[in-house]
């Protein structure tokens, strides 16, 4: 009796067993087995020989069904085949599991080089934490398919909108109501408004195919053109000459306007892709940097926290903000450069000795020295000279001679050889030109105002102790030069701490260029184009153009636009960027925003007076004159005091 029972008790376990695995009538047979040839045909529509396919089942079904639906597949796919057990198991391990194999699957799409997924359940439990995790995880972009074959109904996967709704997804669901083992896919459109139906864009029956009941494809780019046109929200500041802000008359409107070419790119993007916007302004007014604590701040920081759909800028494109954004294409590239205040025209004190330059003025001491010397040499040393005359004598007078021709003083000079008297000749006609030439060109120079310019690259900053530089506050290049560890911009960041640094918003640099850089012991270091739109504003305004732009150009960044992390939007958004930086049209907008640009784009350092000499132009002339005579005092008092010696 007891061997009978357990024999029978053993036939019963393998009957629990095997039986899931044998075919089963319609409605019961696994999922999977039913829509097979639906799969491979929607699989099938633009297949790749490069692309890998991922199945995630939730354990429900059975290895034999598996290896036979991938038997029936048509593509060359590549296939990887991932489990995760959800009967018996605790929740919160079957949690656990998924995040894992997310992980896993993230890793093999990102060595891929195109993934479609395709996951298979019918619990709407696992399904909620395949659609929570692949967002957590960040397992699917846009270039990724996702296919979702279930048998639930619509209503009990509308957990799911907002996962398939944003990526290149569709939904595969079995319904009876279309025929014998038919099925219905639908797309979730993105930005649809509460209570919007899912969009049924094809079945599929075994004897037609796949039917196509809208002018959408499988896996429609949805993202081109937005369907339900919504309004997305934009992150923006004031940020001249790109964006400007609109000074609403209507006090008792709260609504923010900006304007300038950034806008003109924005108002053709949303026309392309059919939506309106609204703008969001950063409380802070920054565009966004790391802090410590690992958070972000400014716009940055909103994009990132998925407060706005994007970010205006245009935006520095860096390692350190691609970890919280997506960038977009590249809009332009810009350079920062050093605006200081153009001094008050001085005269150069040492104006006498700029006529000729110091290779001019070293070969006129080089001739005075070797002329007189080769002269004398010929006429000892070879005995040409016909006179009994001292040599040092001789010698001496030679030279004096030559000065005094040099500095056009009268003297009596009476060279005895005829080829004396050449050399003598052509040293006279040489030095009438040469001070012809300076005196002609000393007028000109002493009717020369210099404007100083002193600041022209970093270094020159640096090395001042008195001058103190004025950064927008909480933008890449702060954040570049603050992580730098060695270098000319670790010295910058060192410079805080002497309190050499002031942190301002961008929109406040007009009111401390005529407090503060006007003065000289403050400069502005910004980019280059708002540097441009500063001083043709002071110049509409004053007509003059008292600051300056270094010719350095330091940490060159190129600018984008940014969208959330693994944002569909930001490839769309990219393609009509390049349409428009490609047609020159952002160049355009940008030059016609800054009225007098060029004014005070190279402004002269030096200017032409008419008015007297004084003191204050001249005092070079009097230190070599003093300083002479000085010199000649201390040899007068050696020689009195050689004498002295020698008759002691």
């Amino acid at each position: 009796m007891v061997a009978i029972l357990t024999s029978l008790l053993l036939l019963l376990a393998v009957v629990v067993v095997a039986l899931p695995k044998l075919p089963q009538p319609f409605g019961r047979e696994e999922m999977l087995s039913v829509a097979g040839k639906a799969v491979d045909e929607v699989l099938s529509t633009k297949p790749h020989t490069l692309c890998s396919l991922i199945l995630l089942t939730d354990g429900n079904t059975s290895p034999n069904t598996v290896f036979m639906v991938l038997g029936q597949l048509t593509a060359p796919w590549d296939v990887a085949l991932f489990e995760v057990a959800v009967d018996g198991q605790d929740a919160n391990m079957t949690v656990a599991q998924l995040s894992r194999v997310v992980d896993k699957v993230r890793r093999l799409r990102q060595v891929s080089w195109c993934v479609t997924v395709v996951v298979v359940s019918d619990d709407p439990a696992f399904l909620a934490a395949f659609a929570e995790w692949s967002l957590k995880g960040r397992l699917l972009v846009w270039t990724t398919r996702l296919l979702v074959v279930t048998r639930l109904h619509l209503p009990e996967l509308h957990h799911l909108h907002k996962t398939l709704s944003r990526m290149n997804a569709m939904l595969l669901i079995l319904d009876d109501g279309v025929g014998s083992n038919g099925c219905s896919l639908y797309v979730h459109m993105p930005y649809s408004p509460r209570g919007a139906q899912e969009l049924r864009v094809a079945t599929w029956t075994p004897h037609r195919g796949i039917t196509l009941t809208t002018h959408l494809s499988l896996f429609p780019d949805k993202f081109t053109k937005l369907f339900h046109g919504p309004t997305l929200v934009v992150a923006g500041e004031e940020f001249e000459p790109h964006i400007a802000l609109v000074e609403i008359v209507d006090k008792t409107l709260s609504e923010t306007l900006f304007t300038g070419p950034m806008i003109n790119l924005l108002d053709i993007i949303a026309e392309s892709m059919n939506f309106t916007y609204r703008y969001v302004r950063p409380p802070d007014g920054s565009w966004g940097v790391k802090q410590e604590d690992g958070s972000w701040t400014g716009m940055i920081g909103m994009v990132g926290r998925q407060e706005a759909d994007f970010g205006l800028g245009p935006f520095d494109i860096s390692a350190t903000r691609a970890e919280m954004v997506d960038f977009t294409t590249e809009i332009l590239t810009e350079t920062a450069r050093i605006m200081g205040g153009r001094g008050l025209p001085e005269v150069d004190p040492w104006g006498f000795l700029l006529p000729m330059t110091p290779l001019v003025w070293l070969s006129i001491l080089t001739a005075l020295i070797l002329v007189p010397l080769v002269v004398f040499l010929l006429s000892s040393w070879v005995g040409l000279r016909t006179t009994n005359k001292d040599i040092s004598s001789s010698s001496l007078n030679m030279f004096v001679s030559y000065i005094q021709i040099f500095l056009q003083q009268a003297g009596a000079v009476s060279p005895d050889p005829w080829w004396e008297r050449t050399v003598l000749a052509v040293w006279m006609i040489a030095m009438l030109v040469l001070t012809k030439s300076y005196a002609g060109n000393l007028m000109s120079n002493l009717a020369v105002r210099y404007i100083p310019q002193p600041y022209q690259s970093l270094r020159d900053v640096l090395d001042d102790p008195s001058v103190t530089m004025i950064w927008e506050i909480d933008t890449s290049y702060v954040q570049y030069f603050e992580a730098m560890e060695s270098g000319i911009f670790r010295e910058v960041a060192d410079s805080e701490r002497e309190g050499r640094i002031m942190y301002v918003r961008g929109a406040e640099f007009s009111t401390y260029m005529n407090t503060l850089v006007s003065r000289g012991d403050h400069v502005i270091i910004s980019e280059d184009r708002y540097q441009r739109v500063l001083k043709a504003q002071e110049f509409t305004s004053t007509g003059r153009c008292d600051f300056y732009s270094s010719k350095e150009r330091v940490m060159p960044f190129m600018s984008a636009m940014v969208g959330q992390k693994d944002s569909p939007l930001v490839p769309v958004i990219s393609e009509r960027i390049k349409s428009v930086t490609q047609g020159g049209l952002y160049d355009h907008w940008t030059e016609a925003y800054m009225p007098n640009s060029t004014s005070c784009a190279y402004p002269p350092t030096k200017i032409t007076v008419n008015t007297s000499l004084s003191i204050h132009n001249l005092w070079g002339m009097f230190v070599v004159l003093f300083g002479g005579h000085f010199v000649s005092l201390l040899v007068l008092i050696f020689e009195l005091l050689s004498i002295r010696q020698l008759h002691s």
